[in-house]
């Protein structure tokens, strides 16, 4: 498999004319009227066809019995090989996926019948992209590598974050929701920021796993271990984010010594380590992470130790402090084996973890952050992303990476129970990897985004 080890950050407009399609078929009124509350997409990886892509398949949540269908003309291709991760707009108007092995990220404007229209693609600044987050003003892209020339998966390196910045229509770009060209890291002079320690282990190499960022979009969160140790060592890398501006930022501009960064120091999208660069602990081998509505509290997956940890966030330093109201007066919650995913409800005190090698969903209730087992739930085989519909924060779903399906469960308000939905779990395409979705703007929505 050959490796591209010099990325262009160029935009690439790939199809003037699927806007176009996507923007007749958002004005159509004839799919107003319906029961879908919601639309789920569910990237694949098994490579599909003769230019060996992954595969999105695009599922509707019925509103009243939560059952999920595919759309027709789903599923679409990822526009890559190996898609593993997927983030949306916060208008819920595009969704990026992250192709790994062809080092890109495809956005797709999204139509109001849930069809999706490709319409850019960039390329990564490092190496095989693995994991997204996208807020109003940015969208985060976490590699498995730096781009160097030494780094390969015959001679690993640490992985690197970078930011693209989100604006609304511009002279050249036609979609409501548009990729910047990547935040630049003066001290690298390149557009990421590495994930690596200091001292005698400054050659280690620290792998990557999921990226947070907060509800606020003051700091964004790493999770990484470091894997030239046995056993393995878990950290989060924090930073704290630059916020748009209404007018143009000069590069230059210095990091405050912490805190949220103003407006107008730093060009938007610039990063800035918290804890003057050193990681917080974070158990053995972190694999997947969550926080809360209010970006009070951080919540960390740990595959190694079968454990959740949980973080109180500092709101004035981004600062990250173990809970004391876990096990033995600890941060850490147990898990079923093999917690490799978390979502935290948005509008209830529920968080639920996907357990990939008991093939279950763990629910929580949350009090002052801590986690309380509520139950474990069965889902297909290896469930390895999950999600909450955004438009009622009723129905759960996991995508089953060795199922090649997904899970869909009814989420009671009041008890945090999941309930089956009728025909689960769903056939999706082989291999499922993630799980994004976005409200739907008719009757069963009520949402306008």
């Amino acid at each position: 498999m050959g490796m591209k080890l010099k990325k262009s950050s160029q935009l690439v407009l790939v199809s003037a004319a699927g806007l176009l399609a996507a923007l007749l078929v958002t004005a159509c009124s004839q799919f107003t009227q319906t029961l879908t509350v919601d639309f789920v997409y569910v990237s694949s990886s098994k490579a599909f066809g003769a230019n060996q892509y992954g595969l999105i398949d695009v599922f509707e949540i019925n509103s009243e019995s939560g059952r999920m269908r595919q759309i027709p003309s789903s599923p679409f291709p990822s526009g890559g090989r190996d898609p593993v991760a997927e983030a949306v707009s916060a208008a819920y108007d595009s969704l990026f996926v992250a192709n790994q092995d062809d080092n890109n990220i495809v956005q797709f404007v999204i139509g109001s019948d849930g069809k999706l229209y490709p319409f850019n693609t960039v390329n990564t600044p490092g190496i095989y992209p693995l994991a997204l987050a996208a807020n109003k003003s940015n969208l985060f892209v976490l590699d498995t590598y730096q781009p160097l020339p030494i780094c390969s998966t015959a001679q690993p390196c640490s992985g690197s974050i970078a930011v693209y910045p989100l604006t609304g229509k511009t002279s050249t770009c036609a979609a409501t929701t548009c990729l910047g060209s990547p935040a630049v890291n003066a001290n690298v002079n390149g557009s990421y920021w590495p994930l690596t320690l200091s001292g005698a282990n400054a050659s280690h190499v620290i792998v990557p796993t999921a990226v947070n960022v907060l509800a606020s979009g003051d700091y964004v969160y790493v999770t990484a271990y470091d894997s030239s140790m046995s056993p393995f060592v878990g950290y989060i890398f924090g930073f704290s984010v630059a916020p748009a501006s209404s007018t143009p930022v000069p590069a230059g501009g210095a990091c405050p010594a912490s805190g949220p960064i103003p407006s107008g120091t730093l060009p938007p999208g610039t990063l800035c380590p918290l804890n003057g660069g050193v990681p917080f602990a974070a158990g053995v081998q972190p694999s997947g992470m969550a926080s809360d509505a209010t970006s009070s509290y951080l919540y960390v997956t740990d595959y190694g130790n079968r454990d959740v940890l949980g973080f109180a966030v500092s709101a004035t330093s981004g600062a990250l402090t173990p809970m004391t109201n876990g096990a033995g007066g600890t941060n850490e919650f147990a898990t079923g084996d093999g917690p490799s995913a978390i979502v935290v409800d948005p509008a209830y005190s529920y968080a639920y973890v996907t357990d990939s090698l008991d093939e279950t969903v763990t629910a929580y209730s949350i009090n002052s952050g801590a986690l309380t087992e509520i139950g474990t739930f069965t889902t297909g085989t290896q469930p390895v992303a999950i999600g909450i519909d955004p438009s009622t924060e009723h129905f759960l779903y996991t995508a089953n990476y060795l199922g090649n399906s997904v899970s869909g469960f009814e989420l009671s308000p009041t008890a945090g129970t999941l309930l089956e939905t009728q025909f689960s779990p769903f056939v999706a395409s082989d291999q499922p990897t993630a799980v994004a979705a976005i409200p739907h703007n008719g009757t069963g929505a009520g949402l306008t985004p």
